[in-house]
């Protein structure tokens, strides 16, 4: 099972950081391949809260459904799939840093890969997915500079 782990620190206090990274709106903001994303229902991001959208990779595109697993706000935060193509689960570490935030992210992927990437060795996954990370976290911190 491909995983994959990053951190970068953003200029902002975690609560701002958590806040944004929570609203599923915002996700295809800094993540590259995902085209289009949002929430599904009313009320603020919380347990259970779910987000839905679509992602381009690799030249396949594919719908997906997430659900907030936990949610400790403003430290952890993981969405799991429970609907879609790939079985996957994002995790979130924030922790103060100076003035700032240090985030982790954290990328778990399962069994139901399909397509190329099921086709792939892990250790590639890992490389492909591992670069795809950076560069997300690097536009977040561009963002939220």
């Amino acid at each position: 099972m491909p995983v994959v782990e990053e951190t970068v620190t953003v200029a902002r206090p975690p609560q701002e950081v958590f806040d944004f990274l929570a609203n599923f709106g915002n996700l295809s903001a800094y993540d590259a391949f995902v085209t289009t994303s949002g929430q599904v229902g009313d009320g603020p991001p919380g347990l259970g809260t779910r987000g839905r959208g679509t992602t381009r990779f690799m030249g396949q595109q594919f719908d997906w459904m997430v659900e907030f697993t936990e949610f400790e706000p403003p430290r952890r935060m993981v969405s799991r799939s429970i609907d879609g193509t790939r079985d996957l689960t994002a995790t979130f570490m924030l922790e103060p840093n100076g003035g700032g935030t240090s985030v982790t992210e954290r990328l778990e992927t399962g069994a139901k890969m399909g397509g190329l990437l099921g086709r792939l060795p892990d250790p590639v996954v890992n490389r492909l997915l591992a670069r795809s990370l950076r560069r997300n976290l690097k536009t977040l911190t561009r963002l939220l500079g």
